[in-house]
C-alpha cells in the first residue's frame, strides 16, 4: 500500500489542528464573553462550514487563491506562483473548512465557567491576560483538547474542499481521502478497503476521546 497519502493527510491535520488553537483561543474567548448584541453575525460566520456544502468553500478559496484572487495574486508576486493546487494552499482552506470544529468546543467551555471565579480573580487584582493564563485555559483544557482533536479528525477526512483547492497532485495534494476515490475509480477495492479502514479506525478513536473528554468524570472541578 501507498503510504504517502496517508502521511501527507496527517501532516495537513496537524498542521491544521494547531493553527486552529491558536486562531480559537482568543477567538472563542471573545464570542463566550463579549456583549455585543451583533455577535450571532460572527457565530454564523464561523458555523458556516457545518451548512455549506464543501464543494461551494472549496469552489470560492479555489478563486481567493488562485492566480486571479486577491490572496493568490499577492502570492504570485511575491512566491512566483498562486496558491491553488499547492499544500499550503490545501491548509488554508482547510483552516475555513474546520473552523467551527475548533471554536465551538472551546466557546462552550469558555460559556459554562463559574464566572463568580472570574470575579475573584479581578478582586485579587489580577488583569485580564493574567486571568485568562491562569484561570479560563486551564479550567478550559478538556474543550481545548476536544477542539484540536475534533479538526484535526475533520481535516483529516476532507475530500471536497481537497479536490477543489488541492486537485490530485501525488506527493503534494493527493490526501488519503482522494486516493480512496482514485482506487474505487480504478476498481481496486482492495487498496480503497485498507485506506477506508486506516480512516475508520482514526476516527473511532477520536470520538472515544472527545467522549470520554465530555463525559468530564474524573474532571478535578466536576461536582458530583
Amino acid at each position: 500500500m501507498n503510504y504517502s497519502p496517508i502521511f501527507l493527510s496527517l501532516r495537513l491535520a496537524a498542521t491544521v489542528s494547531i493553527i486552529l488553537s491558536a486562531i480559537a483561543l482568543p477567538l472563542a474567548y471573545w464570542l463566550a464573553f463579549t456583549k455585543w448584541r451583533g455577535k450571532f453575525v460572527l457565530e454564523s460566520v464561523v458555523a458556516l462550514p457545518l451548512v455549506l456544502p464543501p464543494t461551494v468553500l472549496g469552489f470560492y478559496a479555489l478563486i481567493v487563491l488562485g492566480p486571479r484572487g486577491a490572496i493568490g495574486k499577492l502570492a504570485q508576486n511575491s512566491l512566483g506562483h498562486s496558491l491553488a493546487f499547492t499544500f499550503t494552499g490545501l491548509v488554508l482552506a482547510s483552516l475555513l473548512y474546520s473552523l467551527p470544529f475548533a471554536v465551538q468546543p472551546l466557546m462552550n467551555s469558555f460559556e459554562s465557567l463559574d464566572r463568580r471565579l472570574l470575579d475573584a480573580s479581578a478582586v485579587l487584582g489580577a488583569n485580564r491576560l493574567r486571568t485568562f493564563l491562569k484561570i479560563i485555559v486551564p479550567l478550559s483544557w478538556p474543550g481545548l483538547l476536544s477542539g484540536l482533536v475534533l479538526s484535526f479528525a475533520h481535516t483529516l477526512g476532507e475530500f471536497g474542499v481537497v479536490l477543489m483547492v488541492g486537485g490530485n497532485l501525488p506527493g503534494i495534494t493527493r490526501t488519503a481521502s482522494i486516493d480512496i476515490y482514485d482506487r474505487v475509480q480504478a476498481m481496486d477495492y482492495s487498496g480503497a478497503h485498507s485506506m477506508s479502514f486506516f480512516l475508520l479506525a482514526i476516527s473511532f478513536a477520536v470520538l472515544a476521546v472527545v467522549y470520554s473528554l465530555n463525559r468530564r468524570v474524573w474532571s478535578p472541578w466536576h461536582s458530583r
